[in-house]
C-alpha cells in the first residue's frame, strides 16, 4: 500500500515532502515497518522542520492510523489461524468387550481437512486417512475414523492410538480390555475315577477366563461329604470314602462373563456286599403270606443267595425270590409252621462276602398301651393295651410298679439310668411258667367277671378284689391274666383294674402276650398316675375288642366321658 502526499499549489518548493508507506507481502513482518515508519515520523519532527509543524500534523494522524490498522489485520489473521487448527472431539476412554464382540473406538475430529489422521497399535499402523494398512480382515473405518474390530480375540486388547499428524502430533489413547468368558480346560481325573473303599481322592479343576473365574464344587443331587453344599476350591478333597461318598462332583467356573462352565466327574467306590434288612423280624400265621427283605450294596453287583437255618433256598411255588436294584426279597407264599425260624441272605461279589440274618415269627407283635395316663381315681386304675397277632393269644403278662424316686417322666416315658436295667430284668424273667408267674405273692389275683359284655366276641376285662398292696423298694408285681374269651381277630386286647395303690402317685408298666408259638417282647415302659380325689364313677373297667369292634370301643369311651361330665355338672 502507498500513501503519497501531493504537493499543494500554496506551498513552498522547498518545504514539499513526500511520504511513502508499503505493506510488505509477509504479515509476520510488520513489526520492522512499523519501527520504519516511526523513524520516519521521528524524521518530521525534527528541529529544521518546526516551522512546519502545523502542515506536518494532519500526516501524523495518518501514520497513526495506518499503524494500528495494520496490527488489528495481524491479529485477526492469527485468530483465523487459531480458529482453524485440527482438533479431538473424543477423549480418550477405556473399553471392555467379550470375545466375539465387534470392537468400535471412536476418533472424532475436526479442522484435519490438511491433515492426515492415523490409527497406530504400538508400532503398527493401522490406517492412514482413509486408507486400511493392516493386513488384518476384520479392521476397517466406519463412519468417518472411528476404528472397528470385528469377532474380538483375547489378543486385540491393548492400547490403541488415533493420531493427527501435525508439526507436533496430537493423539488420544483407548485402552481395550477383552472379557474372556470361563472354560475349564483340565480335570486331573478325566472325569472318571475309580477308587477302593477306604481310600483318598483329590481331584484338580483348572479353568481360565479373564477375569480369572472362580473355581467351586458341589455335587449332583446331595451334599458333598463335608456336609456343604459348595465348596469353593479348585481342589476336591474326599478322605476316607465308601459307597456314601461316591456320585456325580460337579466343577463350576464362573466370572460372570457369560455362562458359567462346568464339567462333571464320576466318584465310582468299590467295595465288598453290605446289607441292611428291612424288618429283622417278620410276623406271620399259618396260611399267610410273608414277606423278607435285604437291602445289598456292593461294586461289583454282589450275587445273592437265600437260606434257611443252613439250607440254600431254590426258588419253588411257595418261595418266590425277586430282585429290584438293591432290593432282594423273599416271598413265602401259604406260611407252614415249619416256615417259622431264622432265614438268612448271603452276598458276593468279587471284593468279599456279607451276611444278614432274618426271622419268620408267628409270636404277636409287641403290644401298645391305649389307655389314658391318669387314673380317675385315687387308689386304682384301669390298664388297658393291644396287640397284633396272627394267631388268637393265650395269656397276657402285667408287670407293674411304684416309680422309683428320682426317675423323671417324660410324657408316657420314663428318663432314668436304671430304666432299662430293670426292663431287661423283666424281660429275662418272661420264661417263666404261667402257673409261677401268676399271683408271684403279690397278694394280686386276675379273675373273670363278665364274659362277651353285651354279645360282643373277642372281649376280654378283668378286675382285681381290693387287695392291699404293701409295695416294697422297687419291686414289681406281675399278674398273669388268661385270654378269655379267645380272639381271632389280628388285633386283640385287654384290660385290667389294678387296685390298692396310692394316691397322687406315678407307676409304671410293661406287657408280653403268649400265642401258641410263644412270648412276644417287652413293651416299653408305660406311665400312669392315680388321682389325688375320687371321682364319683366307680367300678367300670374298659374292655378292648377285635380289630372289628374297634369303632364300639371309641364309641363306648365317648359315653363314658360324657356320663363322667354329667354327674360332674349335676354335683356342681
Amino acid at each position: 500500500m502507498h500513501l503519497t502526499k501531493p504537493a499543494s499549489s500554496r506551498s513552498r518548493s522547498r518545504s514539499r515532502i513526500a511520504y511513502k508507506f508499503e505493506r510488505p507481502s509477509n504479515i509476520n513482518s510488520n513489526n520492522s515497518n512499523t519501527g520504519k515508519m516511526a523513524a520516519e515520523a521521528r524524521t518530521i519532527s525534527q528541529p529544521g522542520h518546526i516551522r512546519d509543524q502545523r502542515k506536518v500534523m494532519p500526516h501524523i494522524l495518518l501514520l497513526a492510523i495506518a499503524v494500528v490498522s495494520l496490527q488489528f489485520e495481524s491479529v485477526s489473521a492469527q485468530s483465523m489461524m487459531t480458529k482453524n487448527e485440527p482438533m479431538f472431539i473424543s477423549r480418550s476412554e477405556t473399553f471392555k468387550f467379550i470375545t466375539g464382540e465387534t470392537i468400535v473406538l471412536p476418533c472424532e475430529v475436526a479442522n484435519t481437512d490438511t491433515y492426515v489422521v492415523a490409527w497406530k497399535r504400538g508400532i503398527a499402523i493401522l490406517t492412514a486417512g482413509s486408507v486400511k494398512v493392516t493386513p488384518d480382515p476384520r479392521v476397517r473405518l466406519v463412519n468417518g475414523f472411528n476404528l472397528q474390530i470385528r469377532d474380538a480375540l483375547p489378543t486385540d486388547a491393548g492400547d490403541y492410538i488415533c493420531q493427527i499428524a501435525t508439526m507436533d502430533p496430537r493423539e488420544i489413547t483407548h485402552t481395550v480390555e477383552i472379557l474372556v468368558p470361563p472354560r475349564i480346560h483340565h480335570i486331573s481325573t478325566g472325569g472318571h475315577l475309580q477308587v477302593k473303599k477306604g481310600s483318598s481322592v483329590r481331584i484338580e479343576c483348572s479353568a481360565t477366563g479373564n477375569p480369572m473365574p472362580n473355581v467351586t464344587w458341589s455335587r449332583k443331587n446331595n451334599i458333598l461329604p463335608n456336609g456343604e453344599e459348595k465348596l469353593h476350591s479348585h481342589v476336591l478333597s474326599i478322605e476316607n470314602v465308601d459307597r456314601h461318598k461316591g456320585g456325580v462332583y460337579i466343577c463350576t467356573a464362573n466370572n460372570r462373563v457369560g455362562q458359567p462352565a462346568s464339567s462333571q466327574v464320576v466318584l465310582h467306590v468299590l467295595f465288598s456286599p453290605e446289607i441292611s434288612v428291612e424288618r429283622p423280624v417278620v410276623f406271620s400265621g399259618e396260611g399267610r403270606e410273608a414277606t423278607l427283605v435285604c437291602i445289598v450294596h456292593g461294586e461289583t453287583q454282589p450275587e445273592v443267595i437265600w437260606f434257611k437255618d443252613t439250607m440254600q433256598l431254590d426258588t419253588t411255588e411257595r418261595h418266590i425270590m425277586e430282585t429290584r436294584g438293591s432290593r432282594h426279597t423273599l416271598i413265602i407264599r401259604k406260611v407252614h409252621p415249619q416256615d417259622f425260624g431264622n432265614y438268612s441272605c448271603v452276598a458276593e461279589n468279587q471284593l468279599g462276602k456279607a451276611r444278614k440274618t432274618l426271622q419268620l415269627s408267628g409270636k404277636p407283635n409287641v403290644a401298645v398301651f391305649n389307655s389314658p395316663p391318669i387314673s380317675q381315681y385315687k387308689d386304682r386304675y384301669n390298664i388297658s393295651w393291644a396287640v397284633d397277632s396272627h394267631t388268637p393269644i393265650e395269656e397276657y403278662k402285667l408287670s407293674f410298679r411304684k416309680l422309683p424316686q428320682g426317675h423323671e417322666v417324660v410324657g408316657n416315658a420314663i428318663d432314668s439310668p436304671s430304666s432299662s436295667s430293670s426292663l431287661s430284668s423283666l424281660s429275662s424273667s418272661s420264661s417263666s411258667s404261667s402257673s409261677q408267674m401268676y399271683g408271684s405273692g403279690s397278694g394280686l389275683h386276675a379273675h373273670r367277671i363278665g364274659s362277651n359284655m353285651g354279645g360282643l366276641s373277642g372281649s376280654g376285662s378283668y378286675s382285681g378284689y381290693g387287695n392291699v398292696i404293701h409295695w416294697g423298694h422297687n419291686d414289681w408285681r406281675d399278674v398273669v391274666l388268661p385270654a378269655v374269651p379267645v380272639s381271632h381277630h389280628y388285633v386283640q386286647g385287654m384290660s385290667y383294674m389294678v387296685r390298692g395303690l396310692d394316691p397322687d402317685q406315678h407307676y409304671e408298666a410293661t406287657v408280653q402276650s403268649r400265642n401258641r408259638y410263644g412270648w412276644s417282647d417287652l413293651t416299653n415302659s408305660f406311665v400312669f398316675s392315680t388321682s389325688s380325689n375320687d371321682n364319683e364313677m366307680r367300678d367300670l373297667s374298659v374292655t378292648f375288642y377285635g380289630s372289628s369292634a374297634i369303632n364300639r370301643q371309641k364309641l363306648g369311651l365317648l359315653a363314658l366321658s360324657s356320663a363322667t361330665l354329667a354327674l360332674s355338672l349335676l354335683v356342681a
